[in-house]
C-alpha cells in the first residue's frame, strides 16, 4: 500500500534555529532518507520552500483567482513529503515515528488512491 507522509513544522521556529542546528536536522532527514531508499520503501519525496512562495488558485464562476500564500494561517505548515510502499498503516507509522519533525511538529498519514 502505498501512504504520503505530509511532515507539517512550524516555519517561524525553524527560522530561529542555528546554522549548526539546522545542518543537524538536515542530517537526520538524509539518514532517514537513506534508511528508507535502503529498505526499498521509497517512492519518493520532497522538500517544499516556505508558504511564502505560495500561490493558492481559486475558480469561481469560470474566473480563476490567485492568492499568495496558503489558504489558512495555522501554526504548522507543510514542509514536505514522503511517498512510501509499506505492508500497512503500522508500517507506516513506524516510518513516521522516525521523521525528525515528528518530534516538534506533525506527520500526517494519508494512504494513496492508486489509479491502475
Amino acid at each position: 500500500m502505498q501512504y504520503a507522509l505530509l511532515i507539517y513544522h512550524n516555519e517561524a521556529a525553524s527560522q530561529q534555529m542555528s546554522e549548526a542546528e539546522q545542518q543537524a536536522l538536515m542530517g537526520e532527514y538524509y539518514a532517514f532518507t537513506n534508511e528508507i531508499r535502503e529498505r526499498g520503501i521509497h517512492l519518493g519525496g520532497e522538500a517544499l520552500l516556505p508558504t511564502s512562495s505560495a500561490t493558492t488558485v481559486r475558480v469561481r464562476d469560470g474566473k480563476t483567482l490567485t492568492t499568495d500564500g496558503p489558504f489558512a494561517e495555522t501554526r504548522e505548515q507543510l514542509g514536505g513529503f514522503y511517498l512510501l510502499e509499506c505492508k500497512d498503516l503500522d508500517e507506516a507509522i513506524e516510518y513516521a515515528a522516525k521523521i525528525p519533525d515528528a518530534r516538534g511538529g506533525s506527520v500526517e498519514i494519508r494512504p494513496v488512491m492508486v489509479f491502475s
